[in-house]
């Protein structure tokens, strides 16, 4: 991926994973791809016993769905492929049999958010925004909604979904249960994740796989309901609305 990269370093027991991309960390589907394989691997390998997910950079963590290829879809199936590509890695993340932390060093954007949500458990730099921008395209948070939902709640999600220019604040974040913890330097923000990380690989696998499957109780449908919410986003993708969404947001950006 010439415009992006997954890497993953594994440490005593701590499997890092790092994604970027160029534009603000965005996820284009190679990248979710990529990354929905390494969680997998990192939970299936005996070697790794917690699994710390980070993007590269010291701004954005995540500006969610690559614009560029959403406006490249042509099909309902295409959509499909593209949108599951956020099933995929949410699923990873919720079948790892060991505890997955998020690292935030910036702002969240839909995809992004629900990353966020997706860990087990995330700590945040307190610049650490979120907002979900889907309505606002002519989609919605469809595949990321259940993981924010089990976060934050159905009120605070049904806010966030319908409020799609708002950015709301770390702190708001770690009120609702999406953020354990907010820091206002990135060492204490590294500190902090690295020192779970740390405890958490001393502990039995055995028991944090068990505690793993009790923590994501209720969730076992999201095997066919994410997908299924992947092909709602990728036929609304398709409208004019969203074409005419997607340029005008790339037109402001170009400062144009």
């Amino acid at each position: 991926m010439s415009d992006g990269y997954v890497r993953t370093s594994t440490d005593n027991g701590i499997a890092t994973i790092t994604f970027h991309h160029p534009q603000s960390n965005s996820l284009p589907a190679a990248i979710l791809l990529e990354l929905s394989r390494a969680i997998k691997d990192a939970g299936s390998s005996k070697d790794v016993r917690v699994i710390v997910l980070r993007s590269d950079g010291d701004r954005a963590f995540c500006a969610g769905a690559s614009f560029d290829e959403l406006v490249a879809i042509g099909t309902e199936a295409e959509g499909l492929t593209f949108f599951n590509g956020f099933a995929l890695v949410i699923n990873a993340i919720r079948t790892a049999p060991c505890i997955v932390i998020g690292r935030v060093q910036g702002k969240a954007v839909g995809g992004g958010v629900g990353l966020a949500a997706a860990v087990d458990l995330c700590y945040a730099h307190e610049s650490a925004a979120v907002r979900l921008s889907e309505l606002a395209i002519g989609i919605g948070p469809f595949v990321v909604g259940p993981a924010v939902e089990r976060k934050v709640g159905k009120a605070a999600f049904g806010l966030m979904s319908t409020t799609p220019a708002v950015w709301r604040t770390a702190e708001w974040a770690r009120a609702h249960g999406l953020y354990a913890e907010c820091f206002s330097d990135l060492d204490g923000l590294d500190a902090a994740v690295a020192g779970h990380a740390r405890e958490l690989a001393g502990y039995s696998p055995a028991a944090m796989a068990d505690l793993k499957a009790i923590l994501w109780q209720g969730t076992e449908a999201w095997d066919t309901l994410l997908p299924e919410r992947a092909a709602v986003s990728g036929r609304l993708v398709l409208s004019d609305f969203t074409r005419k969404a997607i340029a005008a947001f790339k037109q402001k950006a170009a400062g144009k």
